[in-house]
């Protein structure tokens, strides 16, 4: 069965940190690029940030640059999201996803109809 799974959500006063872990099972991730995305509540799912296949690119939309960082362990089918600095305007369910994709990519054209396998989201509340 192939599938993505998140962990790692929460919920954390404004100012903290959380590592969100995508963790592929079924099939490798060496080929494919990764995004995370998100989606408040009455808000369309948004592209936050992206990791290209080699890890070498990385993308981030503006509200979270400087914030946030993608990385992945290709040696453990594993993608992580840090969050820093976290805002309440950063609560959300964040998900992964997974695009075939060799070479490099911005988030701006990360789009959802375009992912081949997407995670089930996990919680992030950000909140005093």
């Amino acid at each position: 069965q192939l599938q993505l799974v998140e962990s790692g959500g929460g919920l954390v006063q404004p100012g903290r940190s959380l590592r969100l872990s995508c963790v592929a099972s079924g099939f490798t991730l060496d080929y494919y690029a990764i995004v995370w995305f998100r989606q408040a509540p009455g808000k369309e799912r948004e592209g936050v940030s992206c990791i290209s296949s080699s890890g070498s690119n990385t993308d981030y939309a503006a509200s979270v640059k400087g914030r946030f960082t993608i990385s992945r362990d290709n040696a453990k089918n594993t993608v992580y999201l840090q969050m820093n600095s976290l805002k309440p305007e950063d609560t959300a369910v964040y998900y992964c996803a997974a695009l075939i994709l060799i070479g490099d990519i911005t988030i701006a054209t990360m789009i959802p109809s375009l992912m081949d396998y997407w995670g089930q989201g996990t919680q992030v509340t950000v909140s005093s």
